[in-house]
């Protein structure tokens, strides 16, 4: 993900996300820690075949932990494998990071991404409490483990 995705990026997070969206302030603080030597966060996109956005991921490293920080795909490409493709990228990165865990935060509601994660391995590990506002939704926090299990990701 680059500065000139950020249009598209905010158009589709806010129509997925309409009640805690992610501000362009938020995008540019995760951005300015994704690139150079020293960077944190891997930040990618996928467009369609005619260039038109067609989602983006997230993820921030530290100490040998990754956060996926967001997974979103437009609706028009749901079932396509798209979020698998996009976590697979994260993941991926989370080795090269040398991360030995990674955690991510679901909405409790969104069954269809917690089915995603599972088929990846992440397990259920606790809640957040009203962690989505305003509309004071729970987080159910899930775990995979990375380095050293021998799962090829």
């Amino acid at each position: 993900m680059r500065w000139w995705d950020l249009p598209e990026v905010l158009a589709l997070e806010a129509g997925l996300f309409p009640e805690d969206a992610w501000s362009e302030g938020m995008f540019w603080s995760e951005l300015a820690h994704a690139r150079g030597p020293r960077a944190t966060r891997r930040y990618v996109v996928a467009e369609t075949p005619s260039g038109r956005l067609a989602g983006y991921a997230g993820l921030a490293a530290a100490g040998g932990l990754g956060d996926v920080q967001t997974i979103a795909v437009a609706r028009e490409q749901w079932g396509t494998g798209l979020g698998a493709r996009l976590l697979t990228d994260l993941l991926q990165h989370a080795t090269a990071f040398e991360c030995d865990e990674v955690l991510l935060e679901v909405r409790v509601d969104n069954t269809r991404a917690q089915k995603l994660y599972e088929r990846f391995g992440f397990e259920p590990i606790g809640f957040r409490r009203g962690y989505y506002q305003p509309g004071n939704v729970d987080a159910l926090v899930m775990r995979l483990t990375v380095q050293g299990t021998g799962t090829d990701i």
